[in-house]
């Protein structure tokens, strides 16, 4: 079981629901992050559901190079040294209560608005991002296809935050963009409450750069 990775099952996972969804209006509807149906029906299930589905293959694709670049790194090294036994649990804690969490915020906003929806595993990557950036923000370079060189993780976040905070602003395509914004507090505190000599870690490293 050694070479078992949570993070290519969780991609497998995502892209085969979301691309099934892609083609079934039926599908994907019952599946949306609908805070309306969910207040009037109690299908509080969609705060999951919602997380298997994206919007277009770009959306997909963004999400899952994300989690893929960061969840491999978070999984397999960073959290096993901070948590030992516990790490996958820890692992599966971030995604999971990162999805969820992260879309309380915009179920509170929108719980009385019957046109909102949204979908999309922003906020659980988002949460994976930043615990990976908490514990080792220089670790490693990210190169994009737009930037000929290596970025660090760090730098990678905020550019990424920077693009979630346009894309919420402009809105119109269904994508819940607020959900990075606490799903990357969440992955940054959650790891935090566990060891809270992470964050001094943190500090120590940046101050290391300046």
């Amino acid at each position: 079981m050694e070479n078992f990775s949570i993070t290519i099952l969780i991609i497998i996972l995502t892209a085969i629901t979301s691309i099934m969804a892609f083609n079934n209006p039926v599908m994907k509807g019952t599946a949306l992050f609908y805070p309306f149906a969910m207040r009037e029906r109690n299908e509080w299930y969609r705060f999951i559901t919602s997380g298997f589905i994206h919007a277009d293959f770009l959306h997909l694709g963004v999400n899952m190079f994300v989690l893929y670049s960061f969840g491999e790194a978070l999984e397999k090294y960073y959290l096993p040294a901070i948590f030992g036994a516990s790490s996958n649990l820890m692992y599966v804690a971030i995604y999971i209560l990162g999805m969820i969490l992260s879309d309380v915020p915009s179920y509170f906003k929108h719980r009385h608005d019957a046109t909102y929806r949204g979908l999309g595993a922003s906020g659980a990557v988002a949460a994976v991002l930043f615990a990976c950036i908490l514990i080792g923000p220089f670790n490693g370079e990210i190169r994009l296809l737009l930037i000929p060189i290596g970025i660090p993780p760090i730098v990678f976040g905020i550019l990424y935050m920077l693009y979630s905070a346009y894309m919420g602003r402009r809105g119109g395509d269904n994508v819940n963009h607020d959900a990075h914004l606490y799903g990357a507090l969440f992955g940054f505190i959650f790891p935090i409450i566990f060891k809270p000599e992470l964050f001094t870690l943190l500090i120590s490293q940046i101050q290391m750069k300046l």
